[in-house]
């Protein structure tokens, strides 16, 4: 039996999740979101929890049974809470500011970079080094802010770039530490 896939997901009140053929819905306070799922699960309703249980146990249907269990939650997660995910801009002469539906952002190149955000995402910008990202959808948010890093990854002799707020570099010591 799957670790993750035998734990019940708690429905907290406001939140109504919809089960059809091929997809499941989740409305609550801060939007809707749905997924569609292959039929070898099925999803039961018991009290103010869902029970993710897989149809047999074939590898498939075992691989499956985790990852839909933990995409429902995460979807109960983000129409109650939100997600949030923030970067830091590190280095000289580098910042970055929001303007309508874009983030403009001076990381040492020679142009402006303009990233368009996407629907569903909402970009802050604290001072002029701290993006926050914030939205409903898990993977949305996290998509954006891997595009938004890999514009100009951290590099390890001074730190410059955009790194995640919890990510750590490992810093390298140069040409001058040889002898």
């Amino acid at each position: 039996m799957s670790r993750i896939g035998k734990l019940p997901v708690a429905i907290p009140q406001g939140v109504e999740v919809n089960v059809t053929d091929d997809t499941f819905t989740v409305k609550g306070p801060n939007g809707s979101l749905s997924q569609t799922y292959k039929p070898l699960v099925s999803f039961k309703s018991e009290d103010n929890q869902i029970v993710v249980t897989r149809k047999n146990e074939s590898k498939e249907a075992k691989s499956l049974h985790g990852l839909y269990r933990n995409l429902l939650n995460n979807m109960v997660i983000g129409v109650t809470k939100g997600f949030e995910r923030a970067l830091i801009i590190n280095g000289v002469g580098y910042r970055a500011e929001v303007k309508g539906q874009s983030i403009l952002m001076n990381l040492g190149f020679s142009n402006q970079i303009e990233y368009v955000i996407p629907e569903g995402v909402e970009v802050q910008v604290e001072g002029q080094n701290k993006v926050i990202i914030k939205g409903n959808d898990k993977v949305l948010v996290g998509r954006v802010a891997s595009e938004i890093r890999s514009l100009r990854p951290p590099e390890p002799y001074k730190g410059k770039g955009v790194r995640y707020e919890d990510e750590r570099i490992r810093r390298k010591e140069g040409k001058t530490g040889i002898k």
